[in-house]
């Protein structure tokens, strides 16, 4: 017997509807049930959406809130530290005043002052007495303080001598030598 290598394709008859009343059972069964699963999916959907939608609304009311205390909190310290400048601003200023008035009163007493009681106040700082100490000695002392004094004012200017005329000495010096040492 010869068997043929060719293999045969088999074609199932196509059903044309309304034909297997089993399959339009079934089909009927299969969109209504997908119909089902749709609306319901549908509804879980909105309700699911209006849950988020209450939960988001929940939550950017948390926000706001956050937002508005932080914004709050910051404006109470603003004002704060801008009441606490003023009260510090013019307090300092009437300070200032104060200061100034007595930095005034001191140049103005300087400057009524002789060079020489200029010199002598110099000499008195430096020896580390004021004006009420030295006034508060014994004559015996003031006259020792006094000498002092009048060594250190002697000192001075023989030191303020020696430095002019080493001064003059470098104006009469050569402009060329002057300019020759600047060079180097």
């Amino acid at each position: 017997m010869l068997v043929s290598a060719k293999q045969q394709a088999m074609i199932l008859p196509l059903k044309r509807p309304g034909e297997d009343p089993t399959a339009e059972a079934a089909s009927g069964l299969q969109s209504a049930a997908l119909q089902a699963l749709r609306d319901n999916v549908q509804a879980q959907a909105s309700q699911g959406s209006a849950h988020v939608q209450d939960a988001f609304t929940r939550r950017a009311t948390q926000q706001v809130n956050a937002a508005t205390a932080i914004s709050d909190n910051v404006d109470e310290a603003f004002a704060k530290t801008r009441v606490q400048l003023q009260a510090v601003a013019s307090s300092a200023s009437e300070e200032a005043k104060k200061i100034g008035s007595t930095a005034l009163a001191e140049f103005k007493d300087y400057m009524s002052k002789t060079p020489e009681e200029r010199l002598r106040d110099s000499i008195l700082e430096e020896m580390g007495i004021s004006e009420e100490e030295f006034e508060a000695m014994p004559p015996e002392k003031q006259m020792a303080v006094s000498q002092e004094i009048a060594q250190r004012m002697q000192d001075k200017s023989a030191m303020a001598q020696v430095e002019k005329t080493q001064e003059n000495r470098t104006s009469d010096k050569d402009p060329a030598t002057d300019m020759f040492l600047a060079s180097l």
